[in-house]
């Protein structure tokens, strides 16, 4: 459950921009340290918790496979205007015994998702520390278990307004994403429907359709520091109008999520490679 949510965290607060000057940097970088994390067991969910986790810094900066803000990614295409990426996350697990919307059901395994992924450059400031792109993953999901299974499709586009060095900050990198999300019956049915043999009186059972998942939105700091880095990340859900919103198992319409970390630089490749400053 910890390596999940702190891979999670790694993606989250990793966001930051990116400008495109020449420059040259490590191919790959290694940063170890700790973060904490408060979220909702699942989008709806009425239970949040806050997790003291590791934090693992790292950043790939190969021709083909990259980490980096965006996450961990497969370049598969790119142009000066569209990139094809592969698009990975991932859900926490979560205990029903633990979680009284879901009393008696079974628990929620993590899943893994994978993807295609187009992202657009749509537009940049002159001097390049600004960049608007607008990112369309579409991934598969697939349970982390003995067995595992599909549970569907999750789509999510989205604009990402990278902001280098704000306000005259040098360093200092800003993250703002936000849009609508979206996912299959297979996909809701996994997280917000209840079977007959777990109705109860105050919880019927309900068939999750698929459909708009709601919106999300986030904004992400962070800074690279010759010896360390530091993130945090802030994130809202709206779910006003979501096609699963009549299930029992929605209990909040609306939350906050937000992780904050540290690590401090441990080991780099002593290969550089050309990339553009601030990645």
């Amino acid at each position: 459950m910890n390596a999940v949510r702190a891979a999670a965290l790694a993606v989250c607060v990793a966001a930051g921009s990116a400008g495109a000057h020449a420059a040259q940097a490590p191919l790959w970088e290694l940063g170890l340290g700790a973060g904490a994390v408060a979220f909702d067991d699942y989008r709806g969910a009425d239970r949040s918790q806050v997790y003291p986790l590791p934090v693992v810094y790292f950043r790939y900066r190969g021709k083909f496979l990259r980490s980096d803000r965006d996450g961990v990614r497969g370049l598969v295409l790119s142009t000066p205007r569209v990139e094809l990426n592969v698009s990975i996350n991932a859900t926490t697990p979560v205990r029903s015994s633990d979680d009284p919307a879901r009393a008696g059901m079974p628990d929620l395994k993590p899943t893994f998702e994978v993807g295609p992924s187009v992202d657009v450059h749509v537009w940049k400031s002159a001097d390049e520390r600004l960049r608007l792109d607008l990112r369309l993953p579409v991934r598969r999901a697939i349970t982390i278990e003995r067995d595992p299974r599909a549970i569907g499709w999750f789509f999510a586009p989205r604009l990402n307004l990278d902001f280098r060095d704000p306000g005259g900050h040098a360093g200092w990198n800003v993250g703002l994403l936000a849009g609508p999300l979206f996912a299959d019956r297979a996909y809701h049915d996994y997280f917000y429907s209840v079977a007959p043999e777990f109705a109860t009186l105050t919880r019927p059972a309900y068939r999750a359709p698929g459909g708009y998942s709601g919106t999300e939105a986030i904004a992400a700091l962070s800074r690279r520091f010759p010896n360390f880095w530091v993130g945090a990340f802030l994130r809202y859900d709206v779910l006003a109008d979501a096609a699963f919103l009549p299930s029992p198992l929605v209990r909040r319409h609306g939350y906050w999520a937000g992780g904050l970390g540290i690590a401090w630089m441990v080991g780099r490749s002593t290969r550089f490679v050309d990339t553009a400053e601030g990645e």
